[in-house]
C-alpha cells in the first residue's frame, strides 16, 4: 500500500514537471468558469476545480489524446452532474474521501488510495467531498477524442 502511494506521488510529480516544462495549460480541460455570485449561489455548496497536468496525443492511436488532471474538492464540495463525452476516465483518490455515483449504479465511497473507471458516455450523477473540514483530491486520466470537451455539465434544472 505504501509503495502504491509513493509510486502515485512520483507519477503526479513527474507529470507536473513534464507539464510545466512541455505543455501550456489546457483550456478545454478546465472546469467551468464560475458566474458572478448571487444570493442563491452563496447558499450553494462549493464546487471542484480541475487543473490540467499533461495533455499528449497518443502516438499509436490516431485521433486519441491522453490528458491528466488534478481535481481539488474543497470541504463539503459537490460537482454538478456531468458526462465526459466519449472519454474513458480513470480516477484515483490522492487525498481525502469522495462519494461518487454513476447512472444505474449505487453510490460508492472512495478513500485515499482507491480508484474507479468510467466508461465512455457514463453519466456522473454525484461526485462530492464527504468531509466538511478537509480537502479531497483526485488524479483523473482521460483518454478522449482529440479536441473533445472533457467535461459537459448537465443543464441547470
Amino acid at each position: 500500500m505504501i509503495g502504491m502511494r509513493i509510486a502515485s506521488g512520483l507519477l503526479v510529480a513527474g507529470m507536473t514537471a513534464t507539464a510545466t516544462a512541455c505543455s501550456p495549460a489546457v483550456d478545454r480541460a478546465t472546469a467551468t468558469v464560475p458566474a458572478a455570485p448571487t444570493a442563491t449561489a452563496a447558499s450553494q455548496r462549493p464546487s471542484e476545480t480541475l487543473s490540467p497536468v499533461l495533455e499528449q496525443p497518443l502516438p499509436n492511436v490516431k485521433g486519441k489524446t491522453f490528458t491528466s488532471a488534478i481535481v481539488d474538492f474543497p470541504p463539503n464540495a459537490r460537482a454538478v452532474a456531468h458526462r465526459h463525452g466519449a472519454a474513458f476516465v480513470y480516477a484515483y483518490v490522492l487525498e481525502g474521501t469522495v462519494r461518487s455515483q454513476l447512472a444505474g449504479e449505487p453510490v460508492r465511497t472512495y478513500h485515499q488510495g482507491q480508484n474507479w473507471v468510467e466508461q465512455p458516455g457514463a453519466h456522473h450523477l454525484l461526485t462530492e467531498n464527504t468531509s466538511r473540514t478537509r480537502v479531497a483530491k483526485l488524479l483523473v486520466v482521460f483518454i478522449s477524442n482529440t479536441g473533445d470537451k472533457l467535461k459537459i455539465e448537465d443543464p441547470p434544472t
